[in-house]
């Protein structure tokens, strides 16, 4: 497996739709820097948010997942309290190719202020918004600013196209659009 340049996921966002909207060059004017870096892609984060709270005193279950742990928010800026989390959107779309495994590293800006994001890797022939997991890990509330910069993309190739891909498998989160809550 080789992680792929920013020629590569140029070539492959413009003609080939892997991210959508697709920001050329790296923007950090007095925000959290966001798009192409030389082997990944920092993505941005939506201003849709589902904040943990546990109002309900609901059990935290997988296998069912109850929706009241959450409140929504649609803001520039998500206060997330303390010790918690909130789950999130990227702004932008991913197609990811066959032969290439997509893995996710939070922003070292959100890092030193302990916030950590948690994405799982998008596989082979997944697409969709990516959601992203931002936890809270100080006693003191935190910020996430909507779109900004949230985690960084690498893209890795495979020595050949995978044998069953995601989409061929048909995938519970394929095709996911807005923030999307646990599926069994």
């Amino acid at each position: 497996m080789s992680i792929l340049s920013d020629k590569w996921i140029r070539t492959q966002a413009q003609e080939h739709g892997m991210i959508e909207p697709f920001v050329e060059a790296q923007r950090r004017d007095g925000c959290i820097s966001y798009g192409l870096s030389s082997y990944g892609y920092d993505a941005r984060v939506a201003d849709e948010f589902k904040i943990f709270t546990n109002v309900n005193s609901s059990v935290v279950d997988p296998k069912e997942f109850d929706p009241a742990s959450f409140v929504d928010r649609k803001t520039d800026v998500c206060i997330i309290p303390p010790n918690s989390f909130a789950l999130a959107r990227t702004v932008e779309y991913f197609r990811v190719p066959r032969d290439v495994l997509v893995i996710c590293l939070g922003k070292s800006t959100y890092a030193r202020c302990g916030i950590i994001v948690n994405v799982t890797p998008l596989e082979p022939g997944w697409e969709g918004h990516v959601t992203l997991e931002f936890s809270n890990t100080t006693p003191l509330p935190a910020k996430i600013y909507a779109n900004e910069g949230a985690c960084q993309f690498l893209f890795l190739k495979g020595n050949e196209p995978c044998e069953t891909s995601y989409a061929d498998r048909a995938g519970k989160y394929m095709g996911q659009r807005g923030v999307t809550l646990p599926r069994l």
